[in-house]
Order: C-alpha cells, then structure tokens, then sequence
C-alpha cells in the first residue's frame, strides 16, 4: 500500500503539540473571572512540585514560572507529551488592580491567584454642596 505524506501537515501538528493554539494551550490553560472587587485566575499546573512555582510581579506584569523534572532516560516512553523543564507565563494587569495584595494559592494542581481591585478605582459617591454666594463645590 503506498501512503502518501505531507510534511507540512506533520510539522505543523508538532508544533501545535508543542506551542499549543489559541483554543488549547500547550502550556499553563489559564481561566480568568471577576467577582464583586476581586479577579480570579487559575493555571493549571499537573504535577508540579510547589517548591518550583516561582510568582514574580513588576509594575503590573505577574510573570508565573515553574519546572517539571525532565524523565528519566533509561526509561522506555510509550508517550510523552507533558512540557517538562522550566516553562513560564506572563499576565498583564489593569492599572486598575491592587499588585501589592495579590495573594496565591496552589492546590490540587491549580494555582490560583487573587487580585483586588484598588480602592481608586472602586466606584464611590461624590457628595455635592452648595455655598452661600451660589456656587457649587464638589468633594470627591
């Protein structure tokens, strides 16, 4: 039987197992949410030790780095498709976010961070008052 192959379609399903795509990432699936003044993301990270997640924040860049140990070689693999090494994600905030209350929690394979949203940016009242010679003053 003769097969016949294209190496485009082979390289370019490689490099989707490797870099991932826009509706499947290959590396750190990430889901994001708000509730009331708090944003929600969870990363999913199977099988890494804790030890290794390194969070990282400047300005309003949170930089999420963390390592799977490489297999060992004398090991026969029927399948690897895990990312193994030292692998990274970065997540750009709104000016609008508290970066120094961020808090994180890693369980069950998931990291989560929490991100409260600065008190100036929360909605509030402006009281308005009127003075004697007519005009009006504002106070935020």
């Amino acid at each position: 039987m003769l097969m016949r192959t294209d190496p485009f379609r082979d390289l370019d399903r490689l490099t989707q197992q490797v870099f991932g795509t826009p509706a499947r990432p290959a590396v750190m699936p990430m889901d994001a949410w708000r509730e009331g003044d708090e944003f929600y993301a969870e990363l999913d990270l199977p099988g890494i030790d804790p030890e290794s997640l390194d969070l990282d924040i400047e300005r309003n860049v949170v930089t999420i780095k963390a390592s799977r140990p490489e297999l060992d070689p004398e090991r026969s693999m029927i399948a690897a498709e895990r990312t193994r090494g030292v692998f990274s994600r970065q997540l750009f905030l709104g000016e609008n976010l508290d970066t120094d209350a961020i808090r994180a929690d890693y369980r069950d394979g998931v990291l989560r961070l929490v991100i409260p949203v600065a008190e100036k940016a929360k909605p509030r009242k402006i009281e308005v008052t009127r003075n004697h010679d007519g005009h009006q003053a504002i106070n935020a």
